[in-house]
């Protein structure tokens, strides 16, 4: 009697430890767009990214909350956009913007919880008491090409947070630097560091990684870069880079099968903001703000290759991960998140659908303050420029790339730049922008000044009214 009650005392509890093994793994690219099979681009190749979008769920209106490295990953680990959270700017140099220090983030909040937390690549966040995650494999401690772009390095660090973490629910996010742009940090690797470990002379050697080269004729422009030759061979790179991507979160997901924990990890795929080229990140115009989102959830009802075109924000993966872990305390202050959890609508519920998304940036790098607030619903884009007055700033590792210092120097030579703008136009702003992303998805158009929208209140009404005015 007493060996058989033992024998039921451990397969309940096996089977306790079963029904709650729960995991997430969280993988962030780079100033990362839409250059991706699954995303309708037949020429980049993203095998394990494809792979993944027909085991789950793909956004195709996910939006970042913030256009910038450093406040986006916070408010990504905060579920609080840039104006709550208290990142600013980019975590780095002698400015050294943080998150205020009584921000609960998500590796505070799991900890208490006993789930194990670990972070690889770029963290790029602060203060440490802030994001204290259990395993620590950054550009703290690492050289941020090693962590960030050296995806045999990344494997082998996910191997050893999976050793640690056996028997135990966790949180892994990996931050790829890739495919963000290095020519102003390491140019002797390229534009993207698409030579960074390809086995050539003073290159390294990345032993799981076989260079894919892309030919300029072949890729594929978006709207909002200039169809040139520099252009497509600055794109060229960046696809190199992004198959990069690719291989190591094949590489991951491969470790994570090997462990046996495919089955009860849900995986989530986002970028940080969007791609460092003409409009692209440190804008509020989609070509900025607009990010690929998948995820894919080991219930067996969840939705499985399918898309969605229901708004998404950023500030919905805490929510949504605290959801999978069945965390709901009333001391996480759920109340005030911004965003909703996401689960829902990996069960096919209609009923999730967020009416609005919201943008709050101020900065970039410290000398470009550029503050903006912006709301966008199904029809409508709403854009409150607050520095409009002052010349929109550029970041400078875009401001040296091959794209555009073209535009710049045949827009000062008076030659034809190609390009959907004028870069004079780029540069100074209407203080409020508002487009019909219906009728007008390029945001070529400032309706602003329509008279059948002059009763709009622009100043008198807050983000939610605002969002209910133009849905």
């Amino acid at each position: 009697m007493f060996s058989w009650n033992i024998v039921t005392i451990v397969f309940n509890l096996t089977l306790f430890r079963y029904v709650l093994a729960k995991n997430v793994l969280v993988l962030v690219v780079d100033d990362g767009g839409f250059e991706i099979g699954a995303y309708g681009n037949n020429v980049v190749k993203t095998p394990n990214i494809d792979l993944l979008a027909a085991k789950g769920l793909l956004f195709n209106k996910a939006f970042t909350s913030v256009s910038s490295c450093s406040p986006s990953r916070a408010s990504i680990l905060t579920g609080l956009p840039t104006h709550q959270n208290g990142m600013y700017g980019l975590h780095h140099g002698i400015h050294n913007f943080n998150s205020l220090r009584n921000i609960k983030s998500l590796p505070t909040i799991l900890s208490n919880e006993g789930i194990k937390t670990g972070i690889i690549g770029k963290k790029h966040v602060g203060p440490e008491e802030v994001f204290p995650f259990d395993f620590s494999e950054t550009e703290e401690n690492n050289s941020i090409l090693q962590v960030g772009r050296n995806i045999t390095k990344i494997k082998h660090l996910v191997r050893n947070f999976f050793e640690m973490t056996k028997n135990s629910p966790f949180l892994l996010y990996v931050g790829f630097h890739d495919p963000h742009r290095c020519g102003h940090s390491n140019p002797k690797y390229g534009n993207f560091c698409e030579q960074f470990g390809n086995g050539k002379p003073g290159m390294g050697l990345i032993p799981d990684w076989t260079p894919m080269i892309y030919k300029q004729d072949d890729v594929i422009v978006p709207y909002h870069i200039q169809d040139t030759q520099i252009a497509r061979e600055d794109i060229a790179s960046q696809y190199t880079v992004i198959s990069r991507v690719d291989t190591g979160i094949g590489l991951i997901l491969n470790e994570l099968s090997v462990a046996g924990l495919e089955n009860e990890t849900l995986i989530i795929f986002t970028s940080d903001n969007g791609i460092p080229f003409p409009a692209g990140r440190t804008n509020a115009y989609d070509s900025g703000i607009s990010v690929p989102m998948i995820i894919s959830s080991p219930d067996q009802n969840a939705s499985k290759n399918k898309k969605t075109t229901n708004l998404a924000s950023l500030l919905d993966i805490t929510p949504t991960i605290l959801d999978w872990f069945d965390i709901h305390s009333n001391d996480i202050f759920h109340s005030k998140f911004t965003g909703k959890s996401l689960l829902p609508l990996l069960n096919g519920e209609v009923n999730s659908e967020q009416k609005a998304v919201f943008v709050s940036h101020n900065l970039h790098e410290v000398t470009m303050y550029y503050p903006m607030r912006a709301v966008r619903t199904n029809k409508y884009k709403l854009i409150h420029n607050l520095n409009y007055r002052m010349p929109f700033p550029i970041d400078q590792d875009f401001y040296i790339s091959p794209t555009f210092q073209e535009l710049l120097n045949n827009t000062r030579l008076k030659r034809p730049t190609h390009w959907y703008r004028r870069l004079e136009d780029y540069y100074y702003r209407q203080e409020w922008e508002l487009f019909d992303i219906s009728a007008d998805p390029e945001e070529k158009h400032n309706i602003i000044h329509d008279p059948s929208h002059n009763d709009f209140p622009f100043q008198s009404r807050k983000g939610k009214d605002l969002a209910d005015h133009i849905k």
